[in-house]
């Protein structure tokens, strides 16, 4: 138990830096993220609005994607 539970640690923390990075070095190439097709913005004058929904649902369906890869694999 506590060796899967340090390999999952270990997994999650080099994902974290990994992610880290691709953003660092590629955030002007993912400007598309956030302006989906179903993203709710509203900016007014003092007020802004953002509700990210086809952006949140695209990030859960990828997490969920990679999770199930990883307890295929473990």
């Amino acid at each position: 138990m506590n060796r899967n539970l340090g390999l999952y640690i270990l997994v999650v923390g080099v994902a974290l830096v990994v992610i880290g990075i691709v953003i660092y070095f590629f955030h002007d190439k993912l400007g598309w993220i956030g302006r989906l097709p179903g993203d709710i913005r509203v900016e007014r004058p003092g007020f802004r609005l953002y509700i990210p929904i086809t952006t949140m649902l695209l990030a859960s369906v990828v997490l969920s994607l990679v999770l199930w890869l990883i307890r295929r694999i473990g």
